[in-house]
């Protein structure tokens, strides 16, 4: 009896139809905030929300159309608690692929989580007027 991974398989029948992308992608709703770098200076800066991301890239909400192949880092709030306590911080450097004026697709290059320590629990906490 064969045992098949039918998201490998769906990914091999989508590639056929000209979905290109490889990665599952989840949906996840976060405010996002993005810095468009022109060498170590920042050209322009935004924010918006992430519609869907993967381990290949993120697709986000933007107010006006980004440049195609400019070097873009975004920051966002991760929606899962470290050990259940810590607020995280999730970073990625990538470059613009696709732009509409309503949003935007960045290749992830990489990334790193940062740890937001308490002071920024208590702040987010007042935003919330907790």
């Amino acid at each position: 009896m064969a045992v098949t991974d039918n998201h490998h398989e769906k990914l091999r029948n989508n590639n056929r139809a000209g979905d290109r992308r490889l990665k599952r992608r989840y949906r996840i709703e976060q405010d996002v905030r993005y810095k468009m770098l022109y060498g170590q200076r920042v050209a322009e800066t935004g924010a918006g929300k992430t519609t869907n991301i993967s381990s290949g890239g993120v697709c986000f909400t933007t107010d006006s159309m980004l440049s195609i192949g400019i070097p873009v880092e975004l920051s966002m709030n991760w929606p899962v608690l470290l050990n259940q306590s810590c607020l995280l911080k999730l970073m990625i450097y990538g470059c613009v692929v696709r732009s509409t004026d309503k949003g935007s697709a960045v290749v992830i290059e990489r990334y790193e989580f940062r740890t937001q320590g308490k002071g920024a629990r208590r702040v987010e906490a007042m935003e919330l007027g907790l």
